[in-house]
């Protein structure tokens, strides 16, 4: 008969599709006690109960948490649970929602321990210590940061069904030299590098396994171009046609090498995260951002030009003193590049990080929940913030859900593209008082009505850009207004394929991280 595990890991994830790097970490580094330890993950949509319930049948004296902004307030209904019910066994979180600003948490004061930073020694000392004693005097623990040629690494516990049917997460280093403020990594000093022939012999591991799809958590992959290039042909020499893999890329950075290397990679196979984040100079030095603007544009350029590589590029609304005005050039600015898509976010306090600085002077106003989004600053009122959640919302379903490529190019048409998408915006509010919920044939249907009767775009004109594009789509419903014009197939069955939407099942990607 197996024994109970003595110590459990487990965190929720977003998604079934994500598997917890952290949590493997943890356990690669278990020493002695790995045996007596298991993984274990959930999503934030399990009922809290069923989390606690099986975390109990195993058995365990330790549970350990991890915790993220994602996750917390899902998270510390288990945690208040599991102490409920199951006191006697010792719960300890860590992970960055809880290694700052501890105090006034909840999640905090209810579990027995906190390991604030890096965890990937001090979870087993932790567990050693309350095993075989002492137990130590102090709640809350300082990580120790080992340097990384201590640190095991963690992709042998990924399983072959992890391999299979989510995406693998892989890092090649730690940290940043930037200082971004609205980043986590501000706090960092520098960048430390995983020793190269040691990480490239474990990701050969995880692909010769079958391993196909790999996504870097790097802040900036390309930060050091030799490095870079050996991880990059480490791919080229193993390609295959289901082979993906997704980089954060510095914009301003990309020399001839790199280049070089990216060109060659076919259709379908690279993803390039580009944090764009604001083009206007003054915020981008406000908030200790060092990018230059005109060279992140001729990369991206180039990019769009020259390789096959899917770009994702990012834009931060609400940033501290940069108005709607300035937002709008810089969107206009990014979407005439032609990225394959744009992630538009809504500023984000996170716990530590040094936007906390600039709260009074710029009147930056924060919700007190997760994700601690922007409510308003000196320069956007509450209802601008607020329309601007439902553009980003309306952008997802439209652009970045790639089911709408044609139609989008005569609705953006004018003088400025998020002017031209803003006033769609607006009207489809109106119209549904929805930002969720709605079908593709709600919105083809809406569509027509705009594009025939604001836009006075000819109907037979508007009937084809939305038919190609729905047909395309693969969608499996019949909108009204192309109900008779529809292949018989379609009505149906509704059975044509969208590549669009099959690269996303399959890479786990709807719009970035």
């Amino acid at each position: 008969m197996k024994s109970a595990p003595a110590i459990v890991l487990c965190t929720l994830n977003a998604k079934y599709i994500h598997a917890s790097l952290g949590l493997r970490y943890l356990l690669a580094n278990m020493q002695e006690l790995a045996t007596q330890t298991v993984l274990r993950e959930f999503t934030i949509s399990r009922a809290p109960q069923d989390v606690v319930d099986e975390i109990a049948s195993l058995g365990p004296r330790i549970v350990g948490l991890g915790i993220y902004i994602w996750n917390v307030a899902a998270s510390t209904e288990v945690v208040r649970l599991l102490k409920r019910n199951h006191p006697d066994i010792t719960v300890v979180l860590g992970g960055p929602e809880v290694s700052h600003e501890l105090q006034g948490q909840d999640i905090v004061a209810l579990a027995d321990y906190v390991i604030t930073g890096w965890g990937d020694i001090s979870f087993y000392k932790l567990c050693h210590s309350l095993l075989f004693g002492p137990a130590p005097l102090m709640r809350v623990i300082a990580g120790e940061q080992p340097v990384l040629d201590q640190i095991q690494l963690p992709y042998a516990h990924y399983t072959d069904a992890d391999l299979a049917h989510r995406v693998v997460y892989v890092e090649a280093s730690r940290g940043c030299p930037f200082r971004c403020e609205f980043c986590l990594s501000a706090l960092d000093k520098t960048a430390w590098a995983f020793d190269l022939e040691r990480f490239l012999a474990a990701l050969d591991a995880l692909y010769q396994r079958g391993a196909r799809n790999f996504k870097f958590v790097d802040r900036t992959f390309n930060l050091k171009t030799t490095s870079a290039m050996r991880i990059l042909q480490f791919f080229l020499d193993r390609m295959v046609p289901q082979l993906f893999v997704h980089f954060e890329v510095t914009p301003d950075h990309l020399p001839a090498p790199l280049k070089t290397l990216i060109a060659r990679f076919p259709p379908g196979t690279l993803q390039l995260e580009v944090g764009v984040q604001t083009f206007n100079v003054q915020v981008q030095q406000r908030i200790a951002r060092k990018q230059d603007k005109d060279k992140t544009v001729e990369n991206l350029r180039w990019l769009l030009i020259h390789s096959h590589a899917h770009v994702h590029a990012d834009l931060i609304f609400g940033l501290p003193g940069e108005s709607l005005e300035s937002f709008a050039a810089g969107f206009d600015r990014l979407l005439a590049l032609g990225p394959h898509e744009v992630q538009l976010g809504l500023l984000k306090r996170l716990r530590g990080t040094p936007i906390a600085r600039h709260t009074q002077d710029h009147g930056m106003v924060y919700d007190c929940a997760p994700p601690y989004t922007v409510q308003s600053t000196a320069v956007l009122d509450a209802a601008a913030v607020q329309q601007f959640a439902r553009l980003a919302r309306y952008w997802d379903l439209l652009a970045n859900s790639g089911r709408f490529a044609k139609t989008l190019e005569h609705l953006l048409q004018g003088p400025s593209a998020y002017a031209a998408f803003s006033a769609w915006c607006d009207w489809l509010w109106e119209r549904t008082g929805q930002t969720c919920g709605l079908t593709p044939e709600q919105l083809v249907d809406a569509l027509w009505e705009y594009l025939t009767e604001r836009r006075a775009v000819a109907p037979q004109t508007a009937r084809e850009w939305l038919l190609r594009d729905y047909l395309a789509s693969g969608a499996h419903g019949s909108p009204a207004c192309l109900k008779a014009y529809l292949p018989a197939r379609v009505r149906l069955t509704g059975r044509l394929g969208s590549t669009r939407a099959r690269r996303q099942e399959r890479h786990g990607s709807g719009g970035g991280r």
